[in-house]
């Protein structure tokens, strides 16, 4: 079983700046408390073929995560892919739009797929991301809007 959540807001920034700073997947733990550590590999900026590593604490349980950037389109798209073996895993991305008055536009989603034992988990975890989507959205856009200041 897999299935899909997403969010859409709108960030008082400009779709250039809001591109960088989403790119760099160590910034995730600015609005996802769930990510308590995150590398890049290699050094650099992110492209296509960057892989961030994270530790992530879901229902009071820590796992390793792996994710690979599969798709890089600045500053308009960014896709990626879970490559890491765990119960659930994700693949998902950004959307970018500019918006006038040098706003930005952001979609996130992410499909989550279950293995093995995970099968019966990923309805759990899809309610899960449904319910904090809104929230989610709004958690990226406070902290896009802290860390890009004018």
């Amino acid at each position: 079983m897999s299935g899909q959540f997403e969010a859409s807001v709108e960030i008082d920034r400009p779709v250039e700046r809001v591109f960088a700073y989403l790119a760099d997947g160590r910034n995730d733990p600015d609005f996802s408390p769930r990510v308590q550590r995150i590398t890049r590999t290699p050094d650099g900026p992110t492209a296509l073929g960057t892989v961030f590593r994270s530790t992530v604490k879901d229902a009071g349980m820590k796992t390793a995560r792996e994710f690979r950037v599969t798709g890089f389109d600045p500053p308009h798209l960014i896709r990626w892919t879970e490559q890491s073996r765990n119960l659930v895993t994700a693949e998902g991305g950004y959307d970018l739009e500019s918006l006038p008055g040098g706003r930005t536009r952001v979609r996130i989603f992410n499909t989550l797929e279950g293995h093995g034992f995970g099968k019966l988990l990923v309805g759990l975890a899809l309610k899960a991301a449904r319910k904090d989507a809104p929230d989610f959205g709004r958690r990226i856009k406070a902290a896009a809007e802290a860390s890009l200041t004018n």
